[in-house]
C-alpha cells in the first residue's frame, strides 16, 4: 500500500514539474528571441562571425558550431536596453575576417525569427602587392677607404 502511494506521488510530481518549468521560462523571458545564423556562399557556417548593433560597443561572436547567435535584449552604452519586441525594426552589422561586412535590417516577428545573412568572400589581388623594402642601421654602405677607426 505505501508502495503504491509512493509511486502514484512520484508520478503526480513528474508530471507536474514539466508544466512549472514552460510556466517558468516564460516568465523569466525578456523579449521576443531572434537567431541570426551566419553562412558563407557555400551555405556553410561562419564560425568566426560577430554581431553587433551600430548603437553598440560590443561584438557577439558567433556559435563556433552552427554559425548561429541569438538573443532577445542589447544593452546600449547608455545603460539602456533594446528589447527585441514584434514589429520593431532590428539593424544588425554582421562581419568576419576574410569577408565582406553586410548590415540588415530585419523587422521582428512573433515567432521564428531566424534570419540567414550570407557573406560574399573578399577578393584579394595578390599581383599589386608588392614586398616593402625595409633598411635596418646595419644595413648602412661600409666605409670603402680601408679604414676602421677615425683618422689620427
Amino acid at each position: 500500500m505505501l508502495r503504491t502511494l509512493l509511486t502514484l506521488l512520484t508520478i503526480a510530481v513528474l508530471a507536474v514539474v514539466p508544466t512549472d518549468a514552460f510556466a517558468k521560462k516564460g516568465a523569466d523571458s525578456i523579449g521576443t528571441r531572434v537567431y541570426v545564423q551566419v553562412l558563407d556562399e557555400a551555405d556553410e557556417p561562419i564560425r568566426t562571425a560577430v554581431i553587433r548593433h551600430p548603437e553598440e560597443a560590443d561584438r557577439h561572436r558567433v556559435n563556433s558550431v552552427d554559425g548561429t547567435w541569438d538573443d532577445e535584449v542589447l544593452y546600449l552604452p547608455d545603460g539602456s536596453e533594446l528589447i527585441f519586441t514584434p514589429g520593431m525594426m532590428l539593424v544588425l552589422e554582421v562581419s568576419a575576417p576574410g569577408y565582406e561586412t553586410q548590415v540588415i535590417t530585419y523587422q521582428v516577428r512573433r515567432r521564428k525569427n531566424n534570419p540567414k545573412v550570407r557573406l560574399a568572400e573578399l577578393e584579394y589581388d595578390d599581383s599589386a602587392i608588392e614586398e616593402p623594402m625595409m633598411s635596418f642601421g646595419r644595413d648602412t654602405p661600409r666605409d670603402e677607404t680601408g679604414g676602421g677607426g677615425p683618422a689620427n
